[in-house]
């Protein structure tokens, strides 16, 4: 069937997109702008890691009735498998593009969840990207979430920033003479993406003498939640996983 056209050229009946940041924790953590577009979403589709039996994201909806159980008709899976292979990943993205674009111009209005907030190291960015590229005229809106960082930093009581102290949001560097540079040139690292790297980011932390006033939370409001307002007995091999994040602080806090 050939898509009507309007006088500009564009496509007359594609739905819209949306995309919407849940958690990461309670299911509280969702503007209310946010759940009204998913509760009238045609589809939504929800990441999951391929390792993982459910979508975190979907974990992260908890409680809040939008009827999407197991085989619901308006819910797509997508696993994702971070691969570093950016010629693997391209693939993927336009793979699930391609997937969408058709639902959006059979006018389904579509929303895509993503953990964290959407602009912030997400997976949305690049599903955003691709979408426009295939249809440049699509009507789409991004709702922002909370960042894994906030979040941690709420659950702990530990300020990322005071006065005109300097914040870094790094993902984890390989070795730790780049991390050791970027903690000495700041007053606070936000570090995410931290994964495998954790055994020698915690000796680091250690040798520098400041992992007393270093942060760790992982999985926040989920279950395996684990939070740590003092690094120095973390056990590397119990606080190791997905979802976790490091916040590090060179010096203690001034009292003011």
């Amino acid at each position: 069937m050939t898509e009507q056209l309007k006088s500009d050229g564009s496509e007359s009946n594609l739905g819209t997109f949306w995309g919407v940041g849940v958690g990461p924790g309670p299911a509280g953590y969702l503007p209310l702008a946010a759940l009204t577009v998913l509760q009238q979403a045609d589809l939504i589709y929800a990441p999951r890691a391929r390792s993982a039996e459910t979508s975190v994201a979907l974990q992260c909806l908890a409680g809040i009735d939008l009827g999407l159980t197991p085989g619901s008709p308006r819910l797509r899976e997508i696993e994702f498998n971070m691969d570093p292979d950016r010629s693997v990943l391209s693939s993927h993205y336009a793979q699930l593009a391609d997937a969408i674009t058709l639902e959006l111009r059979a006018g389904r209005n579509v929303a895509y969840l993503t953990i964290g907030d959407t602009m912030t190291y997400s997976t949305y960015g690049y599903v955003l990207a691709a979408l426009l590229t295939r249809l440049p005229q699509l009507p789409h809106r991004t709702f922002p979430g909370i960042t894994s960082y906030a979040a941690a930093a709420s659950a702990l009581g530990w300020p990322l920033g005071e006065g005109k102290e300097r914040t870094l949001i790094l993902p984890c560097p390989e070795d730790a003479e780049t991390l050791r540079a970027e903690i000495e040139s700041h007053d606070v690292v936000v570090l995410m993406k931290v994964g495998a790297r954790l055994p020698w980011v915690l000796a680091l932390l250690r040798e520098m003498e400041i992992a007393e006033h270093c942060a760790f939370a992982r999985r926040i409001g989920l279950p395996g939640e684990l939070l740590a307002a003092d690094v120095t007995t973390l056990s590397a091999t119990e606080a190791m996983g997905y979802l976790a994040t490091l916040l590090i602080r060179k010096t203690p806090r001034e009292n003011r």
